[in-house]
């Protein structure tokens, strides 16, 4: 691939977007991901907040990678004042990485942020996924946070 080529999601991509969705969240199937993919492209609305999804296609006219990108009030680091792109989901399939197609679409990502009035954007990735956290440094994003959450299932007590 040479220029990496990014447009807006169509509704005919959905499937192929559900299959990237089933890797980066593979706790939810395909046709989950399918109907919300769906929704989304058919809203423009992810919950009540504006969204959209950004994808790059290969050489044969697949999808290579895609990008979700929504509204948020706000988010860790970013000033409180103004509204955030937020990077919901990003992916790149491993046989194109390396060829400037997740460059592509965050900038896709990052303009479309800047017309929702946007000044930041900001991520999240886990704390093993070096692969992401490089990525997201590449581009420009720092690190302002790093979390471990915890849970403990309350045990209903006997009656």
């Amino acid at each position: 691939m040479s220029d990496p080529s990014v447009r807006d999601a169509l509704l005919s991509d959905a499937a192929e977007i559900a299959t990237m969705c089933a890797v980066l969240w593979p706790e939810a199937t395909e046709n989950e991901h399918r109907a919300e993919i769906t929704h989304l492209l058919k809203t423009q609305m992810c919950g009540t907040l504006p969204a959209t999804i950004f994808v790059a296609q290969d050489d044969a006219g697949r999808l290579a990678g895609f990008l979700q990108v929504g509204l948020r009030s706000h988010a860790d680091g970013c000033d409180p004042k103004h509204p955030v792109g937020f990077v919901e989901g990003w992916l790149v399939f491993e046989t194109s990485r390396r060829r400037g197609i997740g460059k592509a679409l965050m900038l896709a990502a990052e303009e479309w942020s800047r017309t929702q009035g946007c000044k930041e954007m900001a991520s999240d990735t886990w704390i093993d996924e070096t692969t992401s956290q490089k990525a997201h440094e590449a581009l420009g994003f720092e690190v302002v946070d790093r979390c471990i959450h915890f849970r403990k299932p309350l045990q209903v007590p006997p009656k």
